[in-house]
């Protein structure tokens, strides 16, 4: 890490340090004070806020729950109302029968004259000789769908606190006390329900600063300071809430903003079966809107003052380096070539004494490069010549003896049989010694090369007769690949002379030519006397020797593999004495 730091450094412009060195002295220093100091005013602030908003949210449950305690008070009177009693279980046979006993029960107008918080009263009943006049109501499949009716249906001791539609007033929904009224002595029982008068909650939730809401356990929004908000789910005001009754206090989403929750339970009667909840929502933003001001107005002051002094630096260190980035030109000038470039500049700085001494140096090597160029030359052409002659010199020699001996044996075996068969010889001497002629020492396709080794073997087995054996394996994937000439030929009549000559039973001289991985193998094997590990040691130290000699054979292979193909297509060569020898090389293959 400290040596790619460094070498980071060292590859930035002057300009680009200085305002580093600005940054990281200054800016960064009065920005992580700035924002640590910020980020405590923004905490400070939201603190406050929210044991603001926790007093507030316990406010509100209070009144709330004295608002809520009177629709109980009246349900507990009613429960033990006689009158109301005796007025449900009446099976009427006339209208002025229901008329008059109507007239006379005017409990429920009394409740809601005396208690503004409840807006309206009304009993369902399974006496269906009543009439519905919105308050004693007959029951009906629409109300016994209910899923509220059912719950009461089954439930003798059900009050719940529930947000459902008052057909009394236009089908809206509001806050309602549900509960069932039990008559034991008539074995019946009727559905109470108390609806809450919205205005009354809605003057309690406008006096709170922040979003405040009463939530019922369906987390329908029953009531809310923002209109909006009534009779939507929780969970569409409060983005990505846990929506946990239990939780005193989390984080959520409100309108985009990031928002602190705050939920407590209102305690109303220990007979309900349900609870409602307060949730206030505390806006971050709102809460932190002049810390952030402040924030930006520091930042923006820091950004102007930093902005400045990194002007200032870059005009001066401009003025600094425009004299090093004319000397990097001029140097990258004399780095592609151009070395009658001018690189000295005026001045006695350090900047001036470096480009004199880089003249100087330039200078010095223009001439230096100028002799090195004719020595090159020189002894480049040199070279050329050399290898000119000695390939051509490793291509003409060819043994002459094998010339008389095949000669003297095509006179004798003419003599001595007849014209025939001494043609034949005749004809792969000659193909041979045409093929021989026009190589020109030139690449070959190696099926022209083995062709002359056949001529060669066929021509030595009609001299050794039945004494030597031959056998030629060219793998076809090698078919087209060109070859320096003469390269074979001199192993397979190596193996003839050297291995199978002197011996008095012949033998067998093996060649093939493969595809192997990274190029062309060629391998010659004779089953010959071999070589004692000492004539080995001599052979491969004599095909390896540099000086000039006027040889054939295999150090004359040797060397131009070498020389042609590189180091490691030399010849590789094992023998044992009595088994025969085995001469292989690898000439390498590169597209064409």
């Amino acid at each position: 890490m400290k040596k790619w730091l460094l070498l980071r450094f060292n590859n930035m412009k002057l300009p680009e340090k200085f305002i580093w060195f600005f940054l990281i002295i200054v800016v960064f220093p009065i920005l992580s004070a700035g924002i640590y100091l910020t980020n405590e005013m923004r905490q400070d602030a939201l603190d406050d806020a929210i044991s603001q908003s926790a007093l507030n949210n316990e406010r509100v449950r209070q009144r709330t729950s004295e608002v809520l305690r009177v629709p109980v008070f009246v349900s507990n009177n009613l429960m033990f109302d006689d009158r109301l009693r005796m007025l449900v279980n009446t099976q009427f046979t006339r209208t002025n029968e229901v008329v008059e006993a109507y007239r006379s029960f005017n409990t429920f107008s009394y409740y809601k004259q005396y208690y503004p918080d409840i807006q309206s009263i009304r009993l369902y009943t399974q006496n269906q000789t009543m009439i519905n006049n919105w308050e004693l109501i007959p029951l009906n499949e629409t109300i016994m769908d209910k899923a509220w009716y059912q719950e009461a249906a089954v439930d003798a001791g059900f009050m719940k606190w529930q947000y459902i539609e008052d057909e009394t007033n236009g089908g809206k929904p509001y806050l309602s006390l549900i509960r069932r009224i039990n008559f034991l002595e008539e074995k019946s029982f009727a559905i109470l329900i108390i609806t809450i008068n919205p205005a009354v909650l809605d003057v309690i939730l406008n006096q709170e600063m922040f979003l405040t809401m009463i939530v019922d356990e369906h987390d329908h929004i029953v009531a809310s300071n923002d209109p909006s908000n009534k009779g939507q789910k929780l969970g569409t005001v409060l983005d990505d809430s846990t929506e946990d009754g239990e939780e005193a206090l989390y984080e959520a989403v409100v309108d985009g903003s990031a928002s602190q929750i705050i939920t407590s339970d209102i305690l109303i009667d220990e007979l309900s079966q349900n609870r409602l909840r307060v949730v206030s929502a505390v806006q971050h933003n709102h809460i932190v809107g002049n810390a952030n001001a402040l924030a930006a107005k520091g930042a923006l002051m820091t950004v102007l003052a930093a902005l400045g002094a990194i002007l200032f630096i870059a005009i001066m260190s401009r003025l600094f380096s425009k004299r090093l980035d004319e000397l990097s030109a001029r140097i990258r000038r004399v780095a592609t070539g151009d070395l009658s470039t001018s690189v000295e500049m005026s001045g006695n700085d350090e900047i001036g004494e470096l480009s004199r001494q880089f003249q100087h140096m330039v200078e010095e090597l223009d001439a230096s490069i100028e002799t090195l160029k004719e020595s090159n030359s020189q002894k480049a052409q040199l070279q050329r010549n050399q290898a000119d002659i000695k390939l051509k010199m490793m291509a003409s020699q060819i043994n002459p003896h094998f010339l008389f001996n095949t000669l003297e044996s095509i006179r004798m075996k003419a003599h001595m049989e007849g014209a025939k068969e001494a043609a034949g010889i005749v004809k792969l001497l000659g193909k041979l010694m045409r093929k021989s002629i026009e190589t020109g020492g030139r690449p070959v396709p190696v099926e022209m090369e083995i062709e002359m080794v056949r001529c060669y073997l066929e021509i030595q087995s009609f001299r050794y007769e039945k004494r030597l054996s031959y056998d030629l394996y060219v793998d076809p994937s090698v078919k087209g690949v060109h070859i320096e000439p003469l390269i074979i030929q001199p192993l397979v009549e190596n193996s003839v002379i050297h291995g199978l000559e002197d011996k008095d039973d012949g033998g067998k001289v093996s060649v093939q030519v493969q595809m192997v991985p990274g190029g062309m193998k060629v391998t010659v094997k004779d089953d010959g006397k071999g070589f004692t590990e000492k004539r080995l040691s001599e052979v491969l130290y004599f095909i390896n020797e540099t000086e000039e000699e006027n040889r054939i054979g295999l150090r004359n292979v040797h060397q131009r593999l070498l020389l042609t193909y590189g180091d490691s297509s030399g010849l590789q060569i094992k023998s044992d004495e009595g088994e025969g020898t085995l001469i292989h090389f690898v000439i390498p293959i590169q597209g064409e």
